[in-house]
């Protein structure tokens, strides 16, 4: 895209997280109507009013791009360029009421590279161009655009320089899956004894944030959606960070080792370990 147009891109997508962002500030408090409910997940009819407001407002500006989101998919599927949506990332604690989620909005255009040729880390289809995270209740507003930095409120973001494990705020992602959540027990009992903290945040568009602009040094989880990460991947690679993925089986799933750059190996190591 030229550098003019996305520009535009960046302003439609602020404007309609911010729009989808009031809505969740409104009702934060309110009486919640629930459409489906499982043991580690929740749907809201609120997820499905704040996705139909991004699409409102990203069709208005850009109708021939399709949007790809947590509740459903408009256009073309196989369009060259594509919106990726997660109106409500953190659900679960916006319907408890815990002011800990947000807004999350990427463009993808398709990818021209042979795929085929590719690593298992990046033979994806589509590439992220542009993200835009936004946090209503700390009113906190995440920004990229590929080859250029990062910006919180319009001011740059790196990820930290930390290297020792001991410094080191680790957050750690668990999905709904039973598989998932045995995949990532191991990794979580190993680390909390090595590392300063660790923090289990609830919405992982703002754990990756999180550590682009240096407030935690890493963010894993074992099996988590495009529309989760790729808006948040980009901003933290725009920081100076490494968004590390692979996809896995099923739709849109991917396993993520996001951190500062310095962190990875050791992560990956400890995973193939299956330390106890």
């Amino acid at each position: 895209m030229k550098s003019k147009e996305m520009k535009q891109a960046l302003d439609c997508a602020v404007k309609a997280a911010i729009g989808a962002g009031r809505l969740m500030r409104e009702n934060l408090n309110k009486a919640k109507r629930v459409t489906h409910e499982q043991q580690h997940d929740i749907k809201l009819e609120l997820d499905v009013r704040c996705q139909k407001l991004i699409e409102k407002r990203l069709r208005s500006g850009f109708g021939d791009i399709s949007v790809l989101g947590e509740e459903g998919t408009l256009g073309d599927p196989c369009a060259p360029k594509r919106w990726v949506v997660d109106p409500i990332d953190g659900t679960v604690n916006f319907t408890y009421g815990i002011p800990h989620a947000c807004v999350s909005i990427a463009l993808q255009v398709r990818n021209s590279r042979d795929a085929s040729g590719a690593s298992s880390a990046t033979a994806e289809p589509y590439e992220t161009c542009l993200g835009v995270v936004y946090d209503p209740f700390c009113d906190e507003l995440w920004t990229a655009q590929r080859g250029r930095p990062a910006y919180l409120n319009g001011k740059r973001i790196r990820a930290s320089r930390r290297s020792k494990l001991s410094e080191a705020i680790m957050s750690v992602g668990f999905a709904k899956y039973p598989e998932t959540l045995e995949a990532t027990l191991p990794t979580l009992n190993h680390l909390i004894y090595r590392v300063r903290k660790i923090r289990i945040m609830g919405a992982a568009a703002l754990g990756l944030v999180y550590v682009a602009t240096g407030r935690f040094d890493a963010y894993i989880e074992s099996g988590i959606r495009l529309w989760d990460i790729a808006a948040g991947g980009l901003i933290l690679e725009c920081a100076g960070g490494e968004f590390w993925r692979k996809p896995l089986a099923g739709e849109h799933a991917y396993k993520v080792i996001a951190n500062n750059g310095l962190f990875r190996r050791r992560l990956q190591q400890m995973q193939s370990r299956r330390v106890r």
